[in-house]
């Protein structure tokens, strides 16, 4: 159902330079864009595309200008995060597809923002794609791009998201196994383990053996 409304979705409008100060709409419900777009005189446009919720991503340094400005209308999630390439990013991709995943199932819709709306928040929906269809880093990135053309995620963002791609598909390999083939998994695992230690076991009783033989003779 998420793959038919991910395909179903394909409506691009040409982008325009003066689109990366606004936000666009990258999923029904998900949208992407620069911290103007969630500024104090942007409230009617939050409130005409029915933003719910909000994830506002920003340094320390940085909250005197960004900030979450609408807490008594809006459910927010604020981020302390720098757009440094050694910034680990991965730690908090559970938690904001978890509140990226609560949204949509309440009917909300959410808006994800940094400072200009092209490396942090738009390394966070890519992975949010991602792990929610099961696609590759570059399919993922090339289908926010086509919506939010300006993206462009620092290289230590990249690398964490190729990395990202094995995660996330261990974890649906896992999800998509019965628990019978998982227990089963597991028992050709401890099998093996339990097989080499019995032969050792019995290998050390027939040395005795032999031994307690040499000796009666």
């Amino acid at each position: 159902m998420l793959l038919t409304c991910l395909l179903v979705f394909s409506f691009v409008k040409e982008w325009t330079y003066p689109m990366r100060r606004e936000m666009q709409e990258i999923l029904p419900g998900l949208f992407l864009g620069p911290y103007s777009s969630a500024m104090k005189s942007k409230l009617p446009i939050l409130q005409k595309h029915g933003i719910t919720h909000i994830i506002c991503i920003r340094q320390n340094i940085e909250a005197n200008f960004i900030k979450p400005n609408f807490q008594q209308l809006f459910r927010y999630l604020v981020l302390d995060i720098a757009d440094n390439p050694v910034e680990n990013i991965i730690r908090f991709f559970p938690m904001t597809k978890e509140f990226i995943d609560g949204s949509l199932q309440a009917g909300g819709k959410v808006l994800v923002h940094g400072n200009a709306g092209i490396s942090r928040s738009a390394a966070f929906v890519i992975a949010y794609i991602m792990e929610t269809f099961g696609m590759k880093y570059r399919d993922a990135f090339a289908y926010v791009q086509e919506r939010r053309f300006c993206i462009n995620p620092n290289a230590g963002f990249v690398h964490q998201l190729q990395e990202y791609e094995a995660i996330y598909l261990a974890k649906l390999t896992i999800q998509m196994m019965s628990p019978l083939q998982i227990e089963r998994s597991l028992s050709v695992h401890s099998g093996t383990t339990g097989s080499l230690k019995r032969t050792h076991e019995e290998e050390d009783d027939f040395g005795n053996m032999q031994v307690a033989t040499a000796q009666n003779g």
